[in-house]
């Protein structure tokens, strides 16, 4: 899949090992691995099949996005455009859920 970033620093974050954009290295790590997964996918089934994800989609405010559980504490919020083959993941942002 493709990917792009809403914010420069996610993808600052994917790539530059000593940048953490303020986030503690267990986040960093969960997010690199995250990461790793959504380039290697054919499509978003990829993600339901990875259970620790806990894949959904989102309502309310956030309807058309989904999100990917990083740990208990944060999720990896997504947005997909496009259509079969050529879907794009839009990195939107890493949030707090408590």
């Amino acid at each position: 899949m493709e990917v792009e970033f809403k914010d420069p620093d996610l993808d600052k974050l994917e790539v530059d090992a000593s940048f953490t954009a303020g986030f503690s290295e267990a986040i960093v790590k969960a997010y690199r691995k995250a990461m790793a997964h959504i380039r290697a996918a054919a499509d978003e089934r990829t993600f339901y099949q990875r259970k620790s994800f806990h894949y959904e989609k989102l309502v309310g405010d956030r309807e058309g996005q989904h999100s990917m559980m990083l740990n208990k504490q944060w999720r990896l919020i997504l947005e997909l455009h496009g259509a079969a083959p050529r879907k794009t993941v839009y990195v939107v942002e890493i949030t707090d859920y408590h």
